[in-house]
């Protein structure tokens, strides 16, 4: 039976546990100079889970020399056939585009292989050009999946910003990017079981992207992270994307080279980085779905970190009152 070419938004939360691919510091030894240990299944005897795999540092180390040495291509046939519920998650940006229409010639390929379906993130607050481009998308690859998440509760901008608020990427931008993107993101890897994803990370795309590896293991999710793009340029994807006619956000012709909501997102000039025109005059380079810990996250940690220090503070000018009032009632 073919797949359903798209899947309706999902705004259910999910507690179902899922297995995950997890990363754990050895010390070096000799012998896993390969970086390639054995592992137990986690299965359980269920067949709707999929056994748990564990990499070692060594093991990653390892893996990504060897994919430092090939083509785009043949990284992504290998980690098709490496890992399981393998996903791509894409904001349908050029590398993104790249690696889909990458995966739909290797399905030809080996059309009894597992197709890898695509996780979109809908903010609501996406321009007009990109929901046209995933139409677009839709038809070019009709075999190809679309898990489409927005933010809990929220299918469209007047729901978000009556549950919200208005301009809450203004007034609150860390709570926004948890609420618009990263639990969106998280839930979606739940409720799929992700154990590994495609993204369309790039080296030359600067700030903190600049010394990523083919392929990372998230320390917190245990999610294995694919950049099978990582050395290309940009303009290497433009090139790949004219040559294959592969469907493209209009926006790109009008001076955008990366593309995320429209309150966020600039034009770039001549000789700025590629993502330049992300959170332009901000200090800040990502939304938080490729930070070790999200931003948000942090944010809390942050409050919690100054609430407490406002209670110890309390505290001890509570015990100088009581002390000053005991030595005054001495006195008199």
């Amino acid at each position: 039976m073919e797949p359903s070419p798209y899947v309706e938004p999902c705004s259910s939360s999910s507690t179902s546990s899922s297995p995950r691919l997890t990363s754990k510091d050895l010390p070096p030894v000799t012998d896993l100079e390969s970086g390639y240990v054995s592992g137990t299944s986690s299965t359980d005897g269920s067949s709707s889970q999929l056994p748990q795999v564990t990499l070692t540092q060594p093991h990653v180390k390892h893996l990504n020399r060897q994919l430092e040495k090939m083509s785009a291509m043949d990284r992504l046939r290998f980690v098709k056939i490496c890992f399981p519920n393998l996903y791509q998650s894409t904001a349908f940006g050029l590398s993104g585009l790249v690696s889909t229409d990458m995966l739909s010639k290797i399905e030809k390929e080996s059309p009894n292989s597992s197709p890898v379906d695509l996780i979109f993130l809908d903010t609501l607050y996406h321009f007009q050009e990109t929901y046209d481009l995933v139409q677009r998308v839709k038809e070019r690859y009709p075999n190809v999946r679309i898990h489409t998440y927005k933010p809990q509760d929220a299918n469209t901008v007047a729901e978000f910003e009556e549950r919200y608020g208005k301009k809450l990427y203004e007034t609150a931008a860390e709570l926004y990017d948890w609420i618009a993107k990263v639990e969106p993101q998280q839930r979606a890897y739940s409720e799929l079981n992700v154990a590994a994803v495609l993204t369309g990370r790039r080296r030359s795309q600067g700030g903190e992207r600049d010394k990523i590896g083919v392929l990372e293991v998230d320390e917190e999710t245990g999610i294995v992270k694919i950049n099978p793009l990582v050395d290309w340029s940009f303009a290497q994807v433009k090139e790949y994307i004219a040559e294959n006619s592969v469907p493209y956000n209009e926006l790109l012709d009008r001076g955008y080279k990366s593309v995320g909501d429209w309150h966020s997102t600039s034009p770039v000039s001549a000789g700025e980085d590629e993502r330049a025109g992300r959170w332009k005059g901000q200090a800040k380079t990502e939304c938080g779905i490729h930070n070790k810990k999200s931003r948000y996250a942090q944010y809390l940690q942050e409050l919690q970190r100054k609430a407490e220090e406002e209670q110890l503070t309390a505290a001890l000018e509570k015990v100088e009152r009581e002390h000053k009032a005991e030595v005054a009632v001495q006195i008199v």
